[in-house]
């Protein structure tokens, strides 16, 4: 009788199953879990730091654990076997179990933090948000609000996954370079920076929650409170402002220059931390149809119309009503908008509308449609009236519609089902801002070499941002697109070295060929005619 032999084939079905190892840790993270749910049913532990920490620690324990078992017990390079046959991975039960959790979660925390035990009329909290009081005493002096409850669990996501991401992608150093930076610039300066501040400065109002988050993509910068609360605030108050607008104007155009919108986007960027780490399982389910690139366009370009328009509006309001607290009027900062953007856009199309893809002629129309709302908003708003419209009624629906549900609930909700940048693609102004930049007046490209391209396609399936990276690298044709992030993942996953991403001079960098392939050209008429 013969035996058959162990099949040591790496990509066999047969080593896709956990072993033992792999399997306690994810009871241990379940456990961990488990204890989150009992205190968000609100169980009273005794001796909450203790159990909190060691949920926290569960957690962490479990994703590293499990992440060693995973990555380096096989050879360095990266491994995605089985994403489209596995049920979390793709779109199966399992995955769907978990967008609704997720986007259940967002929108009690967005809109019912009672059921979370937040007490809204500042008396004692419960539930989960009581739990993660002795954490939140330490750090800002002051009880848990459904926010640091979340920023705590987010700030552990990253770590965690940042780290079986790291292991994933070992073998490649740009990997290694920005998942350390994301999980740096989240852990400083969007968690503990803040909270640490906010404790120094107890009398002051606390008027920064993400020192790394700039407008538009923190929409409330402007906002009459904000503002009111930087000016206001003192020295620190003051370094804020200055440092924020230096961030728009300044420090973003000046990085995207020289490294494409990756610098915020890829490195350092919040919600492309988390895409990039808790979502990277699910990076293949971006769509890279047409039609989902033509919603790409329109979404985020109305969403960009919509952050100017009500960015514009607030700024507005809060000039009619606090003309003490500006060296400018309402109505010189309206025409100073116009007149910016005017200049701007007579530029972007004298000096680059050779180099202009449709993204960027979407981004162009776009700002002549602020221009023409900028204008009516001048003549036909009162003090408190934008357009016929209260002020504060545009400011809450934008919060609501763009800020909470399709930043959150469907951005992080939708990981599953819809691919790990939803957001990022479809509905951040901040994207389509530097996207611009990055298409016409940056130095980042992606060059290809299409005489060792064997088209397996591996870039597009992987490319979180819907690309068809592949169409580029047959043509040898160098990638500047709008909507690229510049993650990278696209030549990690490519087995013959096709894809660079360089940094280099601005002439030649957008070389789109006219090559044709396969059928599309017959050989003997293109030698006789030649």
């Amino acid at each position: 009788m013969t035996k058959i032999g162990e099949n040591i084939s790496i990509a066999s079905h047969e080593n896709m199953q956990m072993n033992g190892m792999q399997k306690l840790s994810v009871t241990l993270g379940i456990l961990g879990l488990f204890i989150l749910v009992l205190a968000l049913f609100n169980v009273n532990f005794p001796n909450k730091e203790i159990w909190l920490a060691t949920a926290i620690a569960l957690i962490l324990v479990g994703v590293i654990t499990y992440a060693n078992k995973t990555y380096l017990n096989q050879p360095a390079g990266i491994k995605n076997n089985g994403v489209w046959h596995t049920n979390f991975t793709n779109k199966g039960t399992l995955a769907w179990m978990t967008g609704i959790v997720l986007t259940s979660f967002y929108v009690v925390l967005y809109w019912y933090p009672q059921y979370l035990g937040l007490n809204q009329e500042g008396g004692k909290n419960s539930g989960i948000v009581a739990f993660f009081d002795p954490l939140s005493l330490i750090l800002n002096g002051k009880s848990a609000t459904q926010w640091f409850v979340y920023g705590t669990l987010y700030t552990v996501a990253i770590l965690g996954l940042g780290y079986k991401f790291i292991l994933k992608y070992r073998h490649n150093k740009y990997q290694l370079v920005r998942t350390l930076s994301v999980m740096f610039f989240q852990l400083g300066f969007a968690f503990l920076i803040p909270e640490i501040l906010e404790k120094l400065n107890p009398e002051k109002a606390y008027f920064a929650k993400d020192l790394k988050n700039m407008w538009p993509l923190n929409y409330y910068f402007f906002n009459d409170w904000h503002l009111k609360n930087m000016l206001e605030g003192g020295n620190l108050g003051m370094f804020m402002l200055i440092f924020g607008i230096a961030m728009i104007f300044i420090i973003s155009p000046v990085l995207t220059y020289f490294y494409g919108k990756r610098w915020y986007c890829s490195w350092v960027c919040g919600c492309g931390g988390l895409a990039e780490t808790a979502g990277d399982s699910f990076r293949h389910l971006s769509s890279k149809s047409t039609i989902s690139w033509k919603i790409e366009r329109w979404m985020i370009h109305s969403v960009l119309v919509f952050s100017f328009i009500m960015t514009i509006a607030v700024i507005f309001t809060f000039l009619s009503d606090n003309p003490q607290m500006s060296f400018i009027t309402k109505d010189q900062f309206i025409f100073g908008v116009v007149i910016f953007l005017a200049l701007f856009t007579i530029v972007l199309y004298v000096f680059k509308r050779k180099d202009m893809d449709t993204d960027a002629i979407y981004t162009m129309l776009s700002l002549v449609a602020i221009i023409i709302i900028s204008l009516l908003l001048n003549y036909f708003s009162g003090k408190q009236n934008i357009l016929f419209l209260d002020s504060n009624s545009l400011r809450e629906w934008y919060g609501f519609a763009i800020g909470a549900a399709f930043s959150g609930v469907v951005g992080v909700g939708f990981y599953p089902i819809l691919g790990n940048r939803v957001w990022c693609r479809f509905g951040c102004p901040m994207a389509a801002i530097l996207g611009l930049q990055q298409r016409l007046f940056s130095r980042f490209r992606i060059t290809t070499n299409g005489g060792q391209c064997i088209s397996c396609g591996n870039c597009s399936t992987y490319c979180e941002m819907g690309i068809d990276v592949r169409s580029y690298a047959q043509k040898g044709e160098n990638i500047v697109r709008s909507s690229c992030v510049g993650c990278g993942i696209c030549s990690a996953v490519c087995p013959r070295g096709v894809l660079k991403l360089e940094n280099n001079s601005v002439s030649g960098r957008i070389n789109a060929n006219e090559i044709l392939l396969g059928n599309d050209v017959d050989l003997l008429d293109l030698i006789n005619n030649k």
